[in-house]
C-alpha cells in the first residue's frame, strides 16, 4: 500500500494539468491591434461591440451587454428590472456573495432558500413557497456549470406558482413583475435540453474573472431576448444614456460599467475556444462520474439527463467521512492537494456570512423592511450546509486534461481512502498535542 504524499510518500499525480488561463498569438495580435489603433475606449471602439454580438449569438440571444465584471452584470440587471426599496428577490443560499449583494445594492431584500441536494442548484419548490407580494425576481444560479431546473423555474416565471392557485398567482406575478434571472457565472456554454442557458428568463449574467471558463482577468456580460430590458440595461451600464440621444443626455439612473476594448479583444478570441473546451470538460466530467461511482463514499454532483452540456466550472463531489475513517473534509482536501490534485474552495452558506449575522445588510434596506424579522435567517438549510462543508471542488482547468489525468484523480482518491486511517490518527495526535500545550 503506497504511502500518502501528505505523510512523505510519492504523489499519485505524475504529470501537470493544463495551465490556465490559455492564450496564444491570437490574443497577442488582438491586443496589439487595439494598442496600435489608439482606440482603447469602448464607446468609439468596435472590439467590445463585436464581442457582445458574438457571445450573445453563441448563447442564442439577440442582445449582449459587456460590463466590468460578473457582479456588475447582476447589479445592472437589478437596476434595469426596476428592483428597489421594499422589493424581494429569491436567491439560493448556496452561491457566491455577489448573487445576494447585487440585490442589496438595489436596496432590496435577498430572500434565501435551500438548494436541491443532488444538483446544488436552487430548489424550485422552495422558491415557489418563498413568493410574496413583494417578490420581483428569482435568481437561479447554475452551480458549477450545471443548469438549475429551468423547466420548473420557467413555470414559476410565467405562472408565478402552482396551477392550483393559477388565478391568484398569475395576478401576483402580473402585479409584482416576477422575473427569472440566470446567474451563469459558472455556465458559459452549458445546455439544458440542447438549448444554451442564459435566455430562459428575462436575462442571463456571466463572469469573465480569472478562474472562469473564459477570461480577460475581469469582465462580465448580460444577455437577453427582451428588447425593453436591453434598452434599460444598456442605459444603466452607460451612465443613463439612451440610444441615438445626445452624448450628455442622461435619462435614468446609470453608472459606468463599460468594458474596455482591451478586454473585448481578448474575450473575442477566448470565445473561439469555448465550444471545444466545453465539450472537453463535459466529456471528462462524465468520465469522472463513472470513475468516482466506483469509489465508496464519493458522490458526484448529479448531472440531470436534461443537462445536455455542463460547462463544468468545477467538478463538485460529496465526501462521506464514514468511508474515509471519519476524517474531515479539510483533511481530505489537504491529502488530495498533496497528491498533486488541485482544489478550490466551496462557498459558505450566505446566511452564515458576517454581513447577514451582524445585521450590516439591513443598512441597504429601508422602512419596515429594514426593521422587521427576516425568517430565512433563522431557518435550517441542510442541503446548503452539506454542499458547503462536505463537498470538494476540482477546478475547471483540470478538466481540460486527458483521460490519464482523470484516472490519476480517481487513483489519488482511492489512495486516500486506503490510507485514511493514518490521516485520522495523525489528526488525533495533532489535536492531543495542541490540548497538552
Amino acid at each position: 500500500m503506497s504511502k500518502l504524499a501528505l505523510l512523505g510518500g510519492s504523489k499519485a499525480k505524475h504529470k501537470p494539468f493544463p495551465v490556465w488561463p490559455q492564450y496564444d498569438d491570437k490574443e497577442r495580435r488582438a491586443l496589439t491591434e487595439v494598442l496600435e489603433s489608439r482606440v482603447w475606449w469602448r464607446t468609439p471602439g468596435t472590439k467590445t461591440l463585436e464581442f457582445e454580438k458574438a457571445f450573445a449569438g453563441y448563447h442564442g440571444a439577440r442582445h449582449g451587454i459587456a460590463v466590468t465584471n460578473g457582479t456588475a452584470a447582476l447589479e445592472v440587471t437589478m437596476a434595469a428590472l426596476g428592483i428597489n426599496h421594499g422589493d424581494e428577490v429569491i436567491v439560493p443560499n448556496f452561491t457566491f456573495v455577489a448573487t445576494a449583494s447585487a440585490v442589496l445594492f438595489a436596496n432590496a431584500l435577498p430572500v434565501l432558500v435551500d438548494v436541491d441536494p443532488e444538483t446544488h442548484c436552487i430548489d424550485p419548490a422552495l422558491a415557489e413557497a418563498a413568493i410574496t407580494p413583494r417578490t420581483k425576481a428569482i435568481i437561479a444560479v447554475h452551480m458549477g456549470g450545471h443548469p438549475a431546473d429551468l423547466d420548473r423555474l420557467q413555470e414559476l416565471w410565467h405562472m408565478g406558482g402552482h396551477p392550483a392557485d393559477l388565478d391568484r398567482l398569475q395576478e401576483l406575478c402580473k402585479r409584482n413583475g416576477i422575473h427569472l434571472v440566470e446567474d451563469s457565472a459558472h455556465a458559459h456554454g452549458s445546455e439544458w435540453k440542447g438549448r444554451k442557458i442564459g435566455t430562459f428568463g428575462t436575462a442571463g449574467t456571466f463572469s469573465f474573472q480569472a478562474s472562469k471558463l473564459m477570461t480577460a482577468g475581469e469582465g462580465g456580460m448580460i444577455i437577453s431576448n427582451d428588447d425593453t430590458f436591453e434598452i434599460q440595461a444598456r442605459s444603466v451600464h452607460d451612465c443613463g444614456r439612451m440610444p441615438g440621444e445626445w452624448f450628455y443626455s442622461h435619462f435614468i439612473y446609470g453608472s459606468n460599467y463599460r468594458l474596455s476594448e482591451w478586454q473585448g479583444a481578448v474575450l473575442t478570441v477566448q470565445l473561439t475556444r469555448l465550444e471545444e473546451q466545453t465539450r472537453h470538460r463535459h466529456q471528462n466530467g462524465r468520465l469522472l462520474d463513472k470513475l468516482f461511482g466506483e469509489i465508496p463514499g464519493i458522490t458526484p454532483q448529479k448531472c440531470d439527463t436534461r443537462c445536455t452540456r455542463n460547462g463544468q466550472y468545477a467538478y463538485i463531489f460529496h465526501v462521506d467521512a464514514k468511508h474515509f475513517a471519519g476524517i474531515t473534509t479539510e483533511n481530505f482536501i489537504a491529502a488530495l492537494n498533496a497528491e498533486g490534485i488541485p482544489t478550490q474552495a466551496s462557498y459558505p452558506p450566505l446566511h452564515e456570512l458576517d454581513c447577514f449575522r451582524n445585521g450590516e445588510y439591513r443598512k441597504c434596506l429601508s422602512g419596515a423592511q429594514a426593521a422587521e424579522t427576516h425568517a430565512f435567517l433563522k431557518q435550517k438549510f441542510p442541503h446548503t450546509q452539506r454542499a458547503a462543508w462536505e463537498t470538494v471542488w476540482i477546478p475547471q482547468f483540470a478538466l481540460l486534461g486527458d483521460e490519464e489525468d482523470m484516472r490519476e484523480i480517481a487513483a489519488a482518491i482511492s489512495k486516500i481512502q486506503r490510507n485514511a486511517g493514518e490521516i485520522a490518527a495523525n489528526a488525533a495526535q495533532a489535536t492531543a498535542e495542541k490540548v497538552a500545550r
